[in-house]
This record gives structure tokens, sequence and C-alpha cells, in this order.
């Protein structure tokens, strides 16, 4: 910008200078004119153009120094013009306008809040309640209804020749009707060195099977009617056999347990024992 200035500077003063310094030579164009109406020197003979035309000449020549005049200026005026614009747009142009404190230090406005949409909610299916998450427990044997159910009685007790070594648990059944399935289970539990000593029934041996084991702090008997085979009506005992730790054993966590089927209804019975006095104050 600083360069472009100097330029238009010295521009203007050259022409400047050059306009002060033109002076027209008035005398000088007045010969010049009287010359050419005169014509060529030696010629001999006056001139057979027209005055008119002469004077045309001369007014000719005339507007050819105005026009040079004329230029002259138009150019030291176009260099002023071409100086004078870049300072007006110099003075036109200002800086952006510092904002102040008040409007910088107001917080943003909060954006203007949003209205959730409505969600759809969830359709409903014409099914079954929700599965429960508690594990189903593991099936077992169903519960016993009491020493009787319908036609089955039953009854457990210590018999009475047991002594301090050697016992024998009793479970007494009594049916009102044919049995074609039946299972007994007799479970005595641990109290010091109880183990196997034999079993037996009154029914007859071939049509049950015999299972012994300690499971769970129990030794189990399990007497199973054979398929194809029933029980008569009837009064029938089964009986477990142990030895035990030297002393009085207390049976208090002896239970058993019996399910039949009689006439297609499922039976169910069980308990405890209890001591049974044969008289002599032994148990």
């Amino acid at each position: 910008m600083s360069m472009r200035r100097d330029v238009h500077e010295e521009v203007r003063s050259r022409l400047h200078e050059a306009a002060g310094a033109h002076e027209p030579d008035r005398e000088r164009m007045l010969a010049r004119i009287e010359r050419g109406m005169a014509g060529p020197a030696g010629s001999g003979h006056r001139a057979t153009r027209p005055p008119a035309f002469g004077w045309m000449r001369v007014a000719g020549a005339t507007a050819a120094v105005a026009g040079v005049l004329a230029v002259g200026g138009y150019a030291v005026a176009s260099a002023v013009k071409d100086e004078a614009a870049p300072r007006q747009q110099e003075v036109a142009t200002s800086a952006t306008p510092t904002p102040s404190p008040e409007a910088t230090s107001r917080p943003p406005a909060p954006p203007a809040p949003v209205e959730p949409t409505p969600s759809r909610s969830p359709e409903r299916r014409a099914s079954g309640p929700p599965p429960s998450r508690t594990p189903s427990a593991p099936a077992t044997e169903r519960p016993p209804a009491g020493p009787e159910d319908g036609p089955l009685w039953s009854d457990g007790s210590v018999d009475p020749h047991s002594n301090d070594f050697w016992a024998q648990s009793n479970i007494t059944l009594k049916t009102r009707g044919q049995l074609t399935a039946l299972t007994v289970r007799l479970k005595v539990a641990q109290t010091g060195g109880v183990s196997n000593a034999g079993a037996w029934r009154s029914l007859p041996e071939n049509d049950f099977t015999l299972a012994v084991a300690e499971r769970d702090g129990f030794l189990v008997y399990t007497w199973t009617l054979k398929e194809g085979r029933t029980v008569p009506a009837g009064e029938w005992v089964f009986a477990g056999q142990f030895d035990h730790a030297r002393g009085g054993r207390d049976a208090g966590k002896d239970t058993y347990s019996v399910t039949a089927t009689a006439a297609s209804r499922q039976l169910s019975v069980g308990g405890g024992f209890a001591a049974v006095d044969d008289g002599d104050g032994d148990s």
C-alpha cells in the first residue's frame, strides 16, 4: 500500500509540473496559420483556395490546441482521482467493534426443553403367565399322608427284643384291599456303630426285592414288590435289623414311608418309631 501511494504521488507531481510548464506560443501559432493561408513560397500565383477553406483550417488548428489542453487536464484530474480513491477506502474501513462486558458476561440462554416422545406401550400377548425364574425343586417322593390313607394303615415301632448292641425296627401294614404295587422304606439314623444285621417280611420273599445302603447319615432298607405280583388284604410286617454302639439307642430320628396302589388309587403313609414295653422294663 505504501509503494502504491508513492507511485501515485510521483505521477501526480510530474503531471502538475508538465501542466504548469506548458505555455502555448500564440505568435507561433498565428504565424503557422498565416503560412497556411498564404500557400507554398515561390509559387508565383495567389492561392486558388477560397478564403472560407482557410478559415476552416484555422478553426481546426485551434480545436486541436484546445484538445491537447483538455487531454492534459483530464490526465491530471485522473491522477488526482486515483489518489483520492484509496484514501477514501481506507477511511471507510473500520475495525470490528469489541463486545461490551455486559454482553459477554451474560450466560447463554438454555435450550428449549424437548418434550419426550411417548413410547409405545408393549403389546400384551395372550399367553400364560411368565415362567418363574425360581428353579423347580427336584422330583421327590410323595410326602406321607400320615399313618393311614384310605384302605391302608401303618405303624412303626422298636421291637421289644432289642438290646444294648442290637435292635430291630418293625413296620406294620394293614390293607383292606389288594395292593398291585408296594414300596416300603426304612431309614435308621446313624447314631454310632449302626450297621446292617439282616431284614425280613411276613410276605413271600420271592415277591420282593431288598436293597440296603447308607445314605446321608442313614442306613436305608427298601422293599419293592416285583412287577406282576400283588399283596392281598390283611396285616403284614417288614423288619430291619442292625447293630449299634453299646448302650441304649435313641430312635427319635428313625422314619419309615410306604407307597402303594390299590384299585388304581395311589396311597401313601409314613411315620416314626416308638419303643414297645415288653413288660420286663427293657426297651
